[in-house]
């Protein structure tokens, strides 16, 4: 019998595994969610699949998306990142990580803890919604307009609404599996935990 999947899941494994395993489970961990919003803003005007391609040269280009590490990144350290053919060579797209590097650690330092942060937008609890088919899957929410201003104004770049939705379906803020796919209970299950 066939595993019903998510239709953007496509047919590469690596997307299949992706959608299985990683796509909608709630992510709690603030470095995590750190890692996972700079990666889904390298995706802008581009596929997920090349992002997701690329991801494990993201993490050894910079220093597996350790906030402190990233946040000392020189002009030097930019040019040397836009010489690697491993990831996005988009200077703006380089020089975001580094951005949201130093945002995320004023943060900290200000006592604000980023995994609250951004939980705080769906009210610490992950939003199940009941799509039939992908058709019906928003690109932006009120929520993600919120989340867009507030990391906008804590200094955080590439993070207009449509990258912060598919933040948040990416790291189960939203479970926005269709309800006949193999996924969708298990994430729903994990939610009301």
């Amino acid at each position: 019998m066939d595993v019903i999947r998510c239709s953007w899941a496509g047919k590469e494994k690596i997307y299949q595994d992706y959608h299985d395993q990683v796509w909608g489970r709630a992510v709690t961990d603030p470095k995590e969610l750190f890692a996972k919003l700079c990666l889904d803003g390298q995706q802008a005007g581009l596929s997920w699949i090349t992002i997701l391609k690329k991801q494990t040269h993201y993490e050894q280009a910079f220093a597996h998306f350790e906030p402190n590490e990233i946040a000392k990144f020189d002009e030097q350290k930019v040019e040397q990142l836009m010489q690697n053919a491993g990831i996005v060579r988009n200077r703006l797209k380089i020089n975001s990580i580094i951005k949201n590097a130093r945002a995320y650690l004023k943060m900290e330092e200000e006592g604000i803890n980023f995994s609250e942060f951004i939980w705080q937008f769906v009210n610490n609890q992950t939003i199940i919604n009941h799509w039939q088919s992908m058709q019906q899957v928003p690109a932006t929410t009120a929520e993600s307009d919120a989340m867009s201003k507030a990391l906008k104004k804590q200094g955080f770049s590439f993070v207009g609404s449509t990258i912060c939705y598919a933040f948040m379906q990416a790291v189960g803020l939203v479970n926005d599996h269709i309800v006949s796919c193999h996924c969708y209970q298990d994430c729903v299950d994990v939610a009301r935990r």
